[in-house]
């Protein structure tokens, strides 16, 4: 009795495989860009990301100290890695062709903001990416130091001083 069960279950196990690897072969699951992401894709991204971000984001404080000068180092990495995929000061209003055909759109983030979001959970994202998105990985470009002082502008980037400010609002895409 066990042995059947045992058995079936295997062979249900690889038909489900199969079935799974014919689907996608035969070209049923959508592989357009301009298409919206099928419900267990968002469900599976959603998971995986909370996960990761539970189990490898550092904890604890930015090393990188909150000065007007690390602010606008910050803003000056936004601009040159940041702006072309999530735009400048001006939100949704600066979106750029490029972002609005990646799949999935990458937030407008003067507009959708990361500033209540966990510092180490922002330096993750940066440093290794977002699977099933756009979000590129920027270690190996970026230093840890930077990605923290990019961190830091992103955090900051609702409440910044004057100086920092102005910075921002001269950003381009």
């Amino acid at each position: 009795m066990l042995r059947a069960f045992v058995l079936g279950f295997l062979v249900a196990i690889v038909a489900a495989g199969v079935a799974a690897y014919l689907v996608v072969s035969q070209g049923v699951v959508p592989a357009s860009a301009d298409g919206p992401p099928l419900p267990f894709e968002t469900l599976a991204a959603k998971a995986a990301l909370r996960a990761a971000l539970a189990r490898e984001a550092p904890r604890g404080s930015n090393p990188v100290p909150l000065t007007d000068a690390n602010l606008i180092a910050g803003i000056g990495l936004y601009a040159k890695h940041c702006a072309i995929c999530h735009g400048t000061a001006k939100g949704d209003a600066s979106i750029t062709p490029l972002a609005k055909g990646l799949y999935i759109r990458p937030p407008q983030l003067a507009t959708d903001g990361v500033e209540d979001d966990p510092e180490g959970d922002t330096f993750w994202k940066i440093d290794h990416g977002i699977r099933w998105t756009a979000m590129p990985f920027w270690a190996g470009t970026l230093n840890d130091q930077q990605i923290w002082t990019l961190t830091l502008f992103l955090k900051h980037m609702n409440s910044l001083p004057a100086a920092a400010e102005q910075a921002w609002q001269q950003v381009t895409k």
